[in-house]
């Protein structure tokens, strides 16, 4: 892109993407602005402005219906603009409407806590970053998000990980582990949970002024949706004093002379002094968006407002019914895995007993073929006893027969008969030995036939199990009976009168932690479980104040109510002496 004498170059960045353009030499701020609103579909466009840096290198918003040129713009080629979030809501549930503006808020703040430009205390720090996760990443998934997968993601401010002595891989199983209780959490709800959580940081949504009171005092002067606020110059932490902006009637100033007035009369006019004038300017333009913004909260919603509220429920009726349809199908698919596996496991356990039952099976065909065997050697062994028991007789006969043979022939013939009944004494030792081996194995047998019977019919019944079949079809068609039925979200609304008496909204407000028991639990546990690993000597200035404030039981609407109780006229006082 290549600037003319009346054309000139622009780059925009906003949190997520980087727009280019060309504008006119004539063009204003408002028209660049609704360029950048148009391009990227924002139609909250209340809570935004650009951001230029000027000359003297300070963040400086682009005014609306100045021409974009005449402008104290760092030159260049192309201009470089910032489209950031300028006010923030009181109470980002309720306000933010569209999801472009929620991830816009989203990107913001987390930016700033990852910085440090909001403390924010460890174990919030952890939780918080589980949600961006969520937010980034989906559901957890053990098969596909593996050790070292969140390495390169920065999830953590600096000072958290400096503060303990935990490794890359500790930091991730810890973040994992609460990662995993945010499953089903759709990312934009992730980025709601993330900004409900963030937006009760004690920093969160201030610009912070410095400031002199009338005696020189070093001061912060606190700008946010929900009034001014005055803290000590250590301490940006725990304002000490505070007016909602339903107590002020009117701001100017006067050179570097700023001067508020409250709605109280009787009220001295509440005075101080900026560094320099333009600084005055940028806390009068911040304290009128944000008023008018605290009044408009107060009244009914425009027309346009209104729209963007049906629309924006529309789309989440839809996103929901989406989501409810996709976690049946998930419910679904993890049922058929589940039965698919359990088949697996049955088919693997029958496989293995169908082996054990065959080798029960060998075993016991290995001990008929071995009593074969031994009942052929008892065979074998009664018919050479017999064999000998004949010839033996034969002996006995011819000895019968020859009494009257000579001496030594007498002799020797009683000698072979003496040795043949040896040998038939030791056969018959060895037929009875055989016959109690046989016994023993007959009963073996008998045994192992019984085995063989069984693990046959094992076998058989093994092989011919019906296979189960599944229902998934069925239950498919009752759950789309379920995604498709009648029971869609009603709507439900109220109307509230109006009073022009406006409450201050700090006076009911506790933090998400308060309202919510599971929400403490996990602090508490996150707390603990960092205390273990925490070195000490790296704690910060903030680290302290946060950590006797929680001692003393404060939080960021405790202390409002507390700076804001009395009359206006003590609490200018108050800051006069300060």
């Amino acid at each position: 892109m290549v600037a003319s004498s009346k054309m000139m170059n622009v780059r925009v960045t906003t949190m997520d993407a980087e727009l280019e353009f060309a504008i006119q030499q004539g063009t204003t701020g408002k028209q660049l602005f609704d360029q950048v609103v148009k391009t990227i579909g924002l139609r909250e466009v209340w809570f935004f402005g650009l951001q230029y840096t000027d000359s003297k290198g300070d963040n400086t918003w682009i005014k609306l219906y100045k021409k974009v040129m005449s402008q104290d713009v760092q030159k260049g080629d192309p201009l470089l603009f910032k489209f950031r979030a300028k006010f923030y809501p009181e109470d980002v549930a309720e306000e933010l409407i569209q999801d472009i503006t929620l991830r816009l808020f989203y990107l913001q703040v987390k930016n700033a806590i990852l910085s440090d430009e909001i403390y924010c205390p460890p174990e919030t720090s952890v939780l918080l970053a589980s949600y961006a996760v969520q937010a980034r990443h989906g559901d957890y998934n053990k098969g596909t998000h593996i050790p070292g997968f969140l390495a390169k993601d920065r999830l953590l401010p600096q000072r958290v990980i400096d503060q303990h002595k935990m490794s890359k891989d500790e930091w991730e199983n810890s973040i994992t582990t609460w990662w995993q209780e945010h499953r089903g959490l759709l990312r934009e709800d992730a980025m709601m949970e993330y900004l409900k959580i963030a937006q009760d940081l004690e920093m969160y949504g201030v610009n912070y002024f410095e400031i002199r009171n009338k005696k020189g005092t070093e001061l912060w002067l606190g700008v946010d949706a929900l009034g001014l606020n005055i803290y000590e110059k250590e301490d940006r932490l725990t304002p000490k004093i505070g007016f909602p902006w339903s107590e002020i009637r009117n701001i100017s100033f006067n050179d570097r002379k700023f001067i508020i007035k409250p709605i109280d009369k009787k009220a001295p006019d509440f005075v101080f002094f900026a560094p320099r004038v333009r600084i005055n300017k940028r806390i009068l333009a911040l304290c009128m968006g944000n008023h008018e913004l605290y009044m408009r909260r107060r009244k009914p919603d425009t027309i346009d407002v209104q729209q963007m509220k049906a629309q924006a429920r529309d789309e989440k009726n839809a996103k929901q019914q989406e989501r409810e349809k996709l976690q049946l199908a998930l419910a679904a698919r993890e049922r058929a895995e589940k039965k698919q596996q359990e088949y697996e496991d049955r088919l693997r356990s029958m496989q293995e007993e169908m082996e054990r039952k065959q080798a029960n099976l060998s075993e016991a065909q290995d001990t008929i073929r071995r009593l074969q065997e031994q009942l052929n050697q008892v065979q074998a062994a009664k018919e050479e006893l017999e064999q000998r028991q004949n010839e033996l007789h034969e002996m006995m006969q011819r000895l019968e027969e020859t009494k009257n043979m000579e001496a030594t022939e007498r002799a020797k013939l009683e000698e072979e008969i003496r040795v043949k009944q040896l040998e038939m004494q030791k056969i018959q030792e060895e037929v009875s030995l055989k016959d109690s081996e046989t016994k023993r194995l007959h009963e073996e047998v008998e045994e192992a036939i019984r085995k063989q019977n069984e693990a046959a019919a094992a076998l058989q019944a093994a092989t011919t199990t019906p296979k189960h079949h599944h229902v998934e079809e069925e239950e498919e068609e009752n759950e789309e009976e379920l995604i498709n039925g009648e029971n869609g979200t009603q709507d439900f609304s109220k109307d509230f009168d109006t009073d022009e008496h406006i409450k201050d909204p700090v006076e009911e407000r506790r933090t998400l932690a308060e309202r919510n028991e599971r929400l403490q639990d996990q602090l508490k546990a996150l707390k603990q479980d960092l205390a273990l690993s925490r070195d000490d000597t790296m704690e910060t200035p903030n680290d302290k104040i946060h950590r006797e404030n929680v001692r003393q039981g404060r939080d960021k609407y405790k202390t409002l109510r507390e700076i804001r109780k009395g009359n206006t006229k003590r609490r200018v006082d108050q800051f006069e002496n300060m």
